[in-house]
């Protein structure tokens, strides 16, 4: 599979988290997916396909998707085939723009503002797009791009990056920005689910030893301790709650993966805690043994 095969499959899978909980609690909601490159015909059509699966959840509901990209017509009549092949109700309704300039307009003709939003984008955001997202709620944006920036100082609150890198060392950056903890742990979990066979390895953009991580539902917890040690002497001592928001927020990993990773700790004598016995709740206080190494 290419790094486009992967991207979009995560895209899929993500979709498939976000919507029915984007439909569960609001009235209507939007999903925006961005191109400035003729290739967009795929993946609109993956994203159309998700949502006509939760067509039984759409009654009373709006749902708008829009894809603003060079190749408009084309989706346009691919999309249309798609509406009819699968009878999507009314309620789901696709419009297309010819420009990715042109999508903070495109988000405020279809009400975007104050309801769930995710927009899906080739690329950096410049500054009307970060705008019309945030306007959201809430409003999330996650961009794929060759050498572009992450989410950190965009002002979603909460974000995660991750290179995609395949075996021929060409790289992707897919950064997420959120202000819902529920939604990156979402996306995290999607993350590590995608084709492990795929020939797609993972790489932290803010590890300086660029090291490369097997996609896998049980990843190697080896990186992960060395981070959470690291933390730990930067920190000081914190609960195995903050240690999975940590995890969640400045790693690759999963919150899921920071009990597994702080029980290989415990059994090195790498870290204590407090209590000494007992379940690993989250109330549980871990710092970094004084004869820790690394």
């Amino acid at each position: 599979m290419s790094l486009t095969d992967v991207t979009r499959e995560l895209l899929v899978r993500y979709l498939d988290t976000w919507a029915p909980g984007a439909l569960h609690g609001a009235r209507r909601a939007t999903f925006a997916l961005v191109s400035r490159a003729p290739s967009s015909v795929p993946a609109a059509e993956a994203a159309l396909r998700v949502f006509a699966e939760f067509a039984d959840r759409l009654r009373g509901r709006q749902l708008t998707m829009i894809v603003a990209a060079p190749d408009a017509d084309a989706v346009r009549e691919r999309l249309a085939a798609v509406q009819a092949e699968l009878r999507t109700p009314a309620a789901l309704t696709v419009h297309t723009l010819p420009d990715a300039a042109l999508l903070p307009a495109g988000l405020t003709a279809a009400r975007a503002a104050g309801a769930p939003l995710l927009v899906a984008l080739d690329g950096d955001a410049d500054d009307a797009t970060l705008r019309a997202v945030r306007a959201g709620k809430p409003g999330e944006l996650l961009t794929v791009s060759a050498d572009g920036r992450d989410l950190r100082d965009a002002g979603f609150g909460l974000d995660a990056a991750v290179e995609l890198v395949d075996d021929a060392g060409r790289a992707v950056l897919v950064c997420l920005g959120t202000p819902s903890a529920k939604s990156l742990e979402a996306f995290k979990n999607e993350l590590w689910a995608v084709d492990e066979y795929a020939g797609v390895r993972l790489r932290d953009p803010h590890d300086p030893d660029r090291r490369l991580l097997d996609i896998s539902l049980t990843p190697n917890p080896a990186p992960l301790r060395r981070e959470l040690l690291d933390h730990l002497a930067a920190q000081g001592p914190r609960t195995v709650t903050e240690l999975k928001h940590f995890t969640m927020t400045g790693t690759v990993y999963r919150p899921a993966d920071t009990v597994r990773a702080l029980h290989g700790l415990l059994d090195s004598a790498a870290v204590t805690r407090d209590p000494e016995h007992g379940r690993l709740g989250g109330d549980v206080v871990i710092a970094r043994s004084r004869t820790a190494v690394g």
